[in-house]
């Protein structure tokens, strides 16, 4: 009797097998997260105390009120409402989906710098691993600079770049922020990936005399795929929040950053309004996340290892 007619053998060996989930899964538990979350969000504002949960003089829970705590079904609810009183306003909706999609072209081209700059940082670690030495320790550093102060320099420094016809766009500044945080888990999981090839295999190829390149070719680039997408997935989210807080700290008008900061501002006389963009802005990032998952899907014959990444 061989395996294959054992009760309850398989093809795939017993780690996969437990890895292995019904499809759907991950959006229906995606669901019931939700769910649970305004649960917790009414059941605290029904039981809650008005002012709060205070200790030692600190409010370490919010009020209660509808001023500061809006039942979920009436935010919803603005949603589809006018932005403003005037006749001709668009629905709060389908404003704060053209702030968020003005946001998210700009996370993406932050994002496809990043990979550039990461994989290429990754790349030239690898090569030399002097390079490595000195280079990998600036690149942690690096993530320690205040994005709230860095911001304004970088608008301060593109605004005095003129070639020829080309000008400096307050966007590009903000798409440098969002590279800028997007290029660290890129690089930091790209070398890792490139780096993970058994030392047997790598040998084998040099037994095969291959060069450099076409070893990163054929044994590192996909044995890196499993560790560069789940780094993927967090510069994406890293390129949305460096994009958010970017336009805040520059003044770009127009996407939801902005729009975070002016109906916060109103919050006082129409507080459902409030949580619109931020609502937009939950919204851009599990896009971003899901393109990455679109990607993944088309490199699916090399994630067999992401479960152990």
């Amino acid at each position: 009797m061989t395996l294959r007619t054992l009760p309850g053998a398989t093809d795939q060996p017993p780690a996969l097998r437990r890895r292995r989930r019904p499809r759907g899964a991950a959006a229906v538990w995606g669901v019931v997260g939700v769910v649970v979350l305004v649960g917790v969000w009414e059941l605290y504002k029904l039981l809650g105390p008005a002012e709060g949960v205070v200790l030692g003089g600190n409010r370490i829970l919010p009020r209660t009120t509808d001023l500061a705590m809006p039942h979920s079904w009436d935010m919803l609810g603005r949603l589809l409402e006018p932005v403003t009183s005037s006749p001709t306003a668009d629905p709060l909706w389908w404003a704060v989906a053209q702030a968020a999609a003005l946001t998210f072209g700009i996370a993406a081209a932050g994002l496809a710098v990043g990979l550039v700059v990461g994989v290429g940082l990754a790349l030239v670690m690898l090569r030399w691993r002097i390079a490595e030495w000195g280079i990998l320790p600036w690149i942690v550093l690096s993530q320690t600079v205040p994005l709230i102060a860095f911001a304004p320099l970088v608008r301060s420094w593109g605004s005095r770049i003129e070639l020829g016809a080309f000008s400096w766009q307050d966007w590009m500044s903000v798409a440098v922020i969002a590279s800028y945080l997007a290029f660290f888990p890129i690089a930091i999981g790209a070398l890792r990936g490139l780096q993970s090839p058994d030392a047997i295999h790598v040998e084998l190829m040099r037994t095969y005399d291959a060069g450099w390149w076409t070893t990163l070719i054929r044994l590192r680039l996909p044995a890196a795929v499993p560790f560069l997408l789940p780094a993927l997935r967090l510069g994406a989210a890293n390129a949305v929040i460096g994009a958010v807080v970017a336009e805040v700290s520059t003044g770009l008008q127009g996407g939801i950053g902005r729009m975070l900061i002016q109906f916060a501002g109103q919050a006082s006389g129409d507080p459902e309004k409030a949580w619109g963009p931020i609502f937009g802005a939950v919204v851009l990032g599990l896009v971003a996340a899901g393109s990455v998952a679109l990607l993944g899907l088309l490199l699916r014959d090399y994630r067999r290892a992401e479960g152990t990444a």
